[in-house]
């Protein structure tokens, strides 16, 4: 079983892929596998000049060409090595001939990669616990390729070849140009290649802490926690112009528990949404969560702790709000309730997004809610009907993007009986649905501009949201004359999430 890229690499199997074992890349192979030994590793090397194999796929799938005994032998060496050494030269910028049929043949089906049949674009990636460090010689200055050819060789390998099949991380080092180097700068080089190894488990310690680092911030999606703070703070600054009173530290405070709220809301959906996210094959960046869990990258007892502390912290928040307002009356029980509703959409009891209330839910907490949230806890006055009718335009315009944002999740939703509209309606209902709350957003805002609700210079700026909304609609349609297919859709989700920005910052403008 090979190691985890987070724990040390012993085991390095270095591959030469030039055809010739005596040329400069075979003085660095055997530099690196020489200071890998003295660093304590285990090594062994592979001259791919060396193997007797076919380097062209006769077959339709290169699963079906009987491997040669060489190469049935590397498969063997791959299998056993935590970390993989190419050293090759680039030549016409990319790889030898005499390397990429070796890995044409090698990294074959069900070795490297299981495809899905019935999903092309989903496969899973074999050879996932290994690091590689790719070791390149250019007669190119190092510059010239990387700025004017964009590194396709290095581009090729780290991402499309060793990334495609779960190697990662993979570490480059360039050396160029070699032609006119002189005796001096080559020995420099092989000097540099054997310490290589000796850098490697602090590497590997590296990015190991940047890969979970990466995957806690993923996991927080902290890409949608902007829309719920333009909403608390037009409340806020509603309430200091209609009834004179504006705290810093009621504000602050405030937000501070509704960013706690929103973070326990996501942690808490990615942690009882699990089943339908190993289900869906079209997540993305605007559906199907994070998917730390489902692709394994968090363990599954870290992000139940770190909803217990995300829980605990809220609660602390809570009680120094309430210490703050003092008395706490209604903008503390106002923000209880929205705690409630928001942390509700996924977690039990009341679960509403399995209930058929999820879209209903996030709409409100990011407009109405979150607008009356703010301003309540500057006040304590309830019944001002501003709140109310600021936020409409902005819940009609989530409503729009929620509804969407569930099209690619059909299927996996519904598999575990999760209630959204795309579920309740279909994906064509759903999307005629999207389409109807996108236009009434619009419509609401040229009214209530109209009514000088969107009051001032910006209040005109509603009649730039209108070709927006028209971009949306015209996405809609398209997708519907294609016959709504469950499938990403995140040209149309782009265009859903900044339509709604509108509505939260023109009247964020016009209270500044």
């Amino acid at each position: 079983m090979p190691a985890s890229s987070e724990q040390r690499a012993r085991r390095i199997l270095v591959i030469l892929g030039h055809p010739r074992v005596d040329s400069f890349c075979g003085a660095l192979a055997s530099a690196y596998a020489e200071g890998a030994r003295a660093a304590g590793f285990e090594v062994l090397r592979l001259d791919l000049a060396s193997l007797a194999f076919e380097p062209n796929v006769r077959t339709p799938s290169p699963r079906d060409q009987a491997l040669e005994p060489d190469l049935a032998r590397a498969q063997a060496l791959i299998r056993w090595a935590d970390h993989l050494v190419f050293v090759y030269p680039a030549w016409w910028g990319t790889l030898p001939a005499l390397l990429k049929g070796f890995l044409d043949r090698v990294l074959t089906p069900g070795f490297a990669f299981a495809a899905d049949e019935e999903d092309p674009a989903t496969w899973a990636k074999l050879l996932k616990g290994r690091s590689a460090h790719l070791l390149v010689t250019l007669d190119t200055p190092s510059w010239a390729y990387r700025l004017i050819y964009r590194q396709p060789g290095h581009q090729a390998m780290r991402r499309a070849t060793l990334g495609f099949c779960g190697v990662a991380p993979t570490f480059i080092s360039t050396f160029a140009p070699v032609k006119p180097s002189t005796a001096e700068v080559r020995a420099r080089w092989l000097d540099a290649a054997g310490d290589e190894a000796a850098r490697l488990s602090g590497r590997l310690r590296r990015h190991a802490f940047l890969r979970r680092a990466g995957a806690w911030l993923r996991l927080l999606r902290l890409q949608f926690y902007p829309m719920a703070w333009v909403a608390y703070t037009i409340g806020a600054l509603a309430a200091a112009r209609h009834g004179g009173a504006f705290s810093n530290r009621i504000y602050w405070l405030g937000y501070l528990c509704l960013f706690l709220m929103e973070a326990l809301t996501v942690v808490s959906n990615e942690w009882f949404d699990q089943g339908t996210d190993r289900l869906n094959r079209h997540a993305g960046p605007f559906n199907g969560g994070s998917r730390v869990l489902a692709d394994g990258e968090l363990h599954p007892q870290n992000v139940r702790r770190a909803m217990a502390a995300l829980a605990l912290a809220l609660g602390a928040g809570l009680t120094a709000l309430g210490a703050a307002l003092a008395p706490a009356g209604p903008g503390l029980a106002a923000m209880l309730a929205l705690a409630i509703l928001a942390v509700g959409y996924t977690v039990p009891p009341l679960k509403l997004v399995y209930r058929g209330l999820g879209e209903l839910d996030v709409g409100l907490t990011h407009s109405f809610a979150a607008i009356f949230v703010g301003g309540l806890l500057q006040t304590g006055v309830w019944r001002d009907p501003f709140p109310w009718l600021m936020g409409l335009p902005l819940f009609l315009a989530t409503l729009s993007a929620i509804t969407l944002s569930a099209l690619p999740d059909h299927e996996a939703d519904g598999a575990v009986a999760k209630r959204t509209l795309a579920v309740l309606l279909g994906r064509r209902g759903a999307a005629w649905a999207a389409l109807v709350f996108a236009v009434a957003a619009a419509a609401c805002g040229v009214a209530w501009q109209g009514l000088g609700i969107f009051a001032g210079t910006s209040g005109l700026a509603i009649f730039l949201a209108l070709p927006h909304a028209l971009l949306l609609v015209r996405a809609i349609l398209r997708y519907l004359r294609r016959g709504a297919p469950c499938e990403r859709i995140d040209g149309i989700m782009a265009l859903a999430l900044t339509y709604l920005l509108w509505f939260g910052i023109i009247p964020l403008v016009h209270l500044s």
